[in-house]
């Protein structure tokens, strides 16, 4: 039988990747450091692969390059 994420229980979920602690088990302080680590963690990987973080700023979509380079998408 093949898993799917909504067959996992949060505590597979947590053996199965890099996380400690499930986010609904954490305190608000956990939470608020687990979200600064994250996206941290997605930056340098992005950056890692050569591929730009892409996001909203001021409602717009942009690409950020490891080079600090920002471009309007």
């Amino acid at each position: 039988m093949e898993e799917t994420l909504k067959d996992l229980k949060d505590e597979e979920l947590v053996s199965f990747g890099t996380m400690d602690k499930s986010p609904s088990n954490m305190s608000e302080k956990e939470y608020e450091e687990w979200k600064i680590k994250s996206k941290d963690f997605v930056r340098e990987y992005l950056f890692s692969i050569n591929q730009p973080l892409v996001y909203e700023k001021d409602g717009v979509m942009v690409a950020e390059y490891k080079n600090g380079k920002v471009v309007n998408i």
